[in-house]
This record gives structure tokens, C-alpha cells and sequence, in this order.
């Protein structure tokens, strides 16, 4: 195995529907500009609210990806 070196960075995903989708949606839209993504942790799940309804789900995650340097 080689050495490698790997770059971790929060981002947050929202979603209408669930908390699920809501992580899956920021992977779709980091994966568009990160390469090599390789594990995903979620470490916290809260809800937008407003008049005491769920507007939306939010899903904030970590990500690791392979750091290729500058």
C-alpha cells in the first residue's frame, strides 16, 4: 500500500424529505468538484423549522478525500 495522505472537510446537505437524502445531496455536489472521496461520517442531524413544521432536514458530514497537494 502507498503512502497517502487524506484532506477531511465538513459540509452540510439539506434535504425537504429526510436525513438520508440530505447526506446523499452533499455528496452529489461535493463529488462534482472532490476527487477521490472515501468515506463519508455524518456526525450531526438537525431539522429547519418554521411555525413548528419541518421545512428542512440538514445532515452535516464529514469527508475524506485523497490530498494531491497544491
Amino acid at each position: 500500500m502507498d503512502n497517502s495522505v487524506y484532506k477531511v472537510i465538513e459540509l452540510i446537505g439539506t434535504s425537504p424529505e429526510s436525513w438520508e437524502k440530505a447526506a446523499a445531496n452533499a455528496i452529489a455536489q461535493s463529488s462534482k468538484t472532490l476527487r477521490e472521496l472515501r468515506v463519508a461520517e455524518v456526525v450531526e442531524l438537525d431539522m429547519h423549522l418554521e411555525e413548528g413544521k419541518v421545512l428542512a432536514y440538514r445532515a452535516k458530514i464529514k469527508v475524506s478525500f485523497k490530498y494531491e497537494g497544491e
